[in-house]
């Protein structure tokens, strides 16, 4: 069984930065594709950025040049650096595990950025 838990949420000015963990629980860390998923109220949730075992990193348009993801397989951890935070970055935040057809997530941390 895998467990994801996320920390590092909170509440932010626009233009600051948080720096959001995910600790993995499990041998299959370092055979996955780790991703930060966002939901924003009323919205349906989306990819943020993924790194795949190799370190390959994938991001959304709008987080590009602000967000960085990356992962340590010594400590099955993955992390996402935020910068120039934007109120529209505002949602909770969802550590996401994938290997082939199983899918694993944690249980979401909320950040928000507001003045």
């Amino acid at each position: 069984q895998v467990q994801l838990v996320e920390s590092g949420g909170g509440l932010v000015q626009p233009g600051g930065s948080l720096k959001l963990s995910c600790a993995a629980s499990g041998s299959i860390f370092m055979i996955s594709v780790m991703g930060w998923y966002r939901q924003a109220p009323g919205k349906q949730r989306e990819l943020v950025a993924a790194i795949t075992s190799g370190g390959n990193t994938n991001y959304a348009d709008s987080v590009k040049g602000r967000f960085t993801i990356s992962r340590d397989n010594a400590k099955n951890t993955v992390s996402l650096q935020m910068n120039g935070l934007k109120p529209e970055d505002t949602g909770v935040y969802y550590c996401n595990l994938k290997i082939s057809a199983f899918d694993a997530w944690g249980q979401g941390t909320l950040v928000t950025v507001s003045s």
